[in-house]
């Protein structure tokens, strides 16, 4: 914008105080202290990264604002990250302005939040937590990637609460969800990497956008088939209003609803046998609802009209499972197709607890990108963890 000042003009000068007060006053901050980005902070932040400083990597809606590596190292110096994590907070810049994940939702009335999925060996040599309390705060490298994201979204993106963020009542930011990728090759199952179409011990961050979530305490049971009983239910019970992602209320076939396995779980289901992608099938077959719910929750509850789910599959837009009879309690996915599941591993190692989230469709689909490590990483880093 024209009278805007210059991405290295000196804005503020003050106290930490003052500072704090002045961003606040000015929309730039999240009402928590945040760290003054000084032109000395914001320079070291560029030193954990090969690509200039001006480098554009999309525009952003809704103030169709540039996404440049300068005001990622600017948010990032703000949020409390350390300069090493610049190489993450890159990547996540550019699946910001990526039209598959759709940033331009993100202040929808639902209120839903990202949720960044952190792969690769970059876990720990960043030392980013991936066992107990594994989306709780209190570890640096999580939170304050996290909050940069939040930050992110208010100054580059531009949504402000009562201006352009209309979130009806809106949820705080998620810290970041690193994959337990230990348990994962003790077990032979893929990470999020493959899944996302990388290798497994790629560096990459996907971004997806969630509603809401539940934990789902005390998984019991020696097999999978007395454990997924209890997680399909869990995750069933998660979509709701969001199935209109899948059913052509709002889209066909965008819900992209997330499983989080402690490792003890993923191990038990493995050591049977299973892969990630019988867990998927198995989701597919049991994580469902009835036939009548669904067009209640389209046709009277939400008015996204969707008329009956049968005349959906007549005309080709649902597969044959939504139709199997005409029992209107007939149990129907909440996917279009098993590879719709996400599967993550992470947690407390030793704790039969599982978490689902429901996913907020294509407002705010998963999107990955593998992160680029400037030369000499391991010198900049001090050798690794």
């Amino acid at each position: 914008l024209p009278d805007e000042p210059g991405s290295r003009d000196i804005v503020f000068t003050g106290s930490f105080e003052d500072v704090n007060e002045h961003f606040y006053e000015q929309g730039w901050s999240d009402g928590l202290p945040i760290v003054p980005p000084t032109l000395e902070k914001i320079e070291e932040f560029l030193r954990f990264t090969d690509r200039g400083p001006d480098e554009v990597l999309g525009i952003v809606l809704p103030e169709s604002r540039a996404v440049t590596v300068w005001s990622i190292a600017v948010n990032g110096v703000m949020a409390g990250c350390r300069p090493e994590y610049m190489p993450i907070l890159v990547a996540l810049g550019e699946p910001m302005a990526a039209p598959d994940y759709g940033v331009e939702h993100s202040g929808n009335t639902p209120g839903a939040e990202t949720l960044i999925i952190l792969n690769g060996p970059i876990i720990k040599e960043l030392k980013f937590n991936y066992e107990q309390g594994a989306l709780r705060d209190g570890f640096r490298p999580n939170t304050s990637v996290g909050r940069f994201w939040r930050l992110a979204l208010r100054n580059i993106a531009g949504f402000r609460l009562h201006k352009t963020d209309k979130g009806t009542f809106g949820n705080t930011f998620r810290v970041v969800l690193a994959e337990n990728e230990d348990a994962l090759a003790r077990i032979g199952w893929p990470s999020n990497a493959e899944d996302m179409g990388f290798a497994t011990g790629d560096n990459t961050v996907t971004i997806t956008r969630m509603t809401g979530g539940d934990v789902m305490p005390s998984v019991t049971g020696a097999t999978p088939e007395a454990l997924m009983p209890y997680l399909a239910d869990g995750v069933a019970k998660e979509t709701g209003w969001e199935i209109s992602f899948t059913v052509g209320g709002l889209t066909f076939g965008t819900l992209r609803p997330a499983l989080v396995l402690s490792p003890i779980l993923a191990e038990t289901i493995a050591k049977a046998g299973w892969s990630k992608k019988e867990v998927r099938q198995y989701l597919f077959d049991h994580a469902r609802t009835t036939a009548r719910r669904v067009e209640t929750m389209m046709n009277t509850w939400t008015e996204f009209k969707i008329g009956s789910l049968k005349h959906q599959v007549m005309m080709g837009r649902l597969p044959r499972a939504f139709a199997e009879s005409d029992d209107p309690d007939r149990l129907v996915p909440i996917v279009t197709h098993p590879d719709e599941f996400m599967v993550l591993v992470s947690g407390d190692p030793l704790r039969t607890n599982a978490y689902a989230f429901a996913h907020n469709g294509y407002l705010g689909f998963p999107v990955a990108k593998k992160i680029v490590l400037p030369a000499g990483w391991a010198e900049r880093i001090g050798g690794g963890a």
